[in-house]
């Protein structure tokens, strides 16, 4: 089973880049991000005629998640739990059925944070306190799960082209990279560090000051897998391949492989 991280940053703008990686790197379910489109306005039809089935939890011109996937799903749940007063589309899940095991897809669009400190940092540190208790409760269902998506954390210096740069950032801030460590610490495997410990790796490049062509990166796509789940792990890849395509989004697919 290939599951698939990507932020697409507006579906819209990105749905021949999109369609192409389909083609090319035929994931059986993908978790996407920053769809910035409502549920009715989604081009659904044109990813069911590619065979795959479409979950959103959408959001007018921000946010916004979503799931295709070629495998049946079942339970799936907009919302991550905590905050009645919270109407960010950032959390989806589903469980997806493989041909020898049912996995929990926990598709995440975490707040960015920034400026920081301030009212939007305070609501990222909530958010992933309440991504904490979530990742408790399904701990506690002893099943094997995963959680994905655009976590906008840099765990380490080495996620980062020019680190420095990034300290007070809320997407680097000491007290992220604490909560994001908290997570962690509960019995979770880091997709793409158990097989990538080297520097140079990265999810995200901006728009803005040519990063890309400098290679100016910062990785902060994750894969976050209970240990039920990385006792199925094969093997995690980042497609940065697809920053360097026409209309790119600033972050690229990064995917793991799982014997399910």
């Amino acid at each position: 089973m290939k599951i698939a991280s990507f932020n697409i940053n507006g579906i819209k703008a990105r749905l021949g880049a999109l369609t192409d990686w389909l083609n090319e790197a035929s994931p059986d379910v993908v978790l996407m991000q920053e769809i910035k489109s409502m549920d009715e306005m989604f081009p659904r039809q044109h990813f069911e005629d590619m065979g795959y089935r479409v979950e959103t939890h959408g959001q007018k011109s921000f946010n916004g998640v979503a799931i295709l996937s070629k495998l049946p799903l079942e339970d799936v749940t907009c919302g991550l739990p905590g905050d009645e007063d919270d109407d960010h589309a950032r959390w989806i899940e589903a469980t997806v059925m493989g041909d020898k095991h049912a996995i929990r897809v926990c598709g995440l669009y975490l707040p960015n944070g920034n400026p920081s400190p301030g009212p939007k940092y305070d609501y990222k540190l909530a958010w992933m306190d309440r991504m904490f208790s979530r990742a408790q409760e399904l701990l506690a269902q002893e099943e094997p799960f995963l959680m994905a998506g655009d976590y906008n954390v840099i765990p380490q210096k080495e996620d980062a082209a020019n680190p420095d740069v990034w300290t007070e950032d809320a997407l680097h801030r000491l007290e992220t990279r604490q909560a994001f460590r908290k997570i962690l610490n509960l019995g979770f495997t880091e997709a793409f560090r158990s097989v990538q410990l080297n520097p140079g790796h990265y999810t995200f490049w901006d728009y803005q000051a040519g990063a890309w062509n400098k290679n100016d990166g910062i990785r902060i796509d994750h894969f976050l897998m209970d240990p039920l789940c990385a006792d199925l792990f094969k093997t995690c890849e980042i497609d940065a391949f697809a920053r360097g395509r026409e209309k790119p989004s600033d972050h690229v697919p990064i995917w793991v492989q799982l014997d399910a």
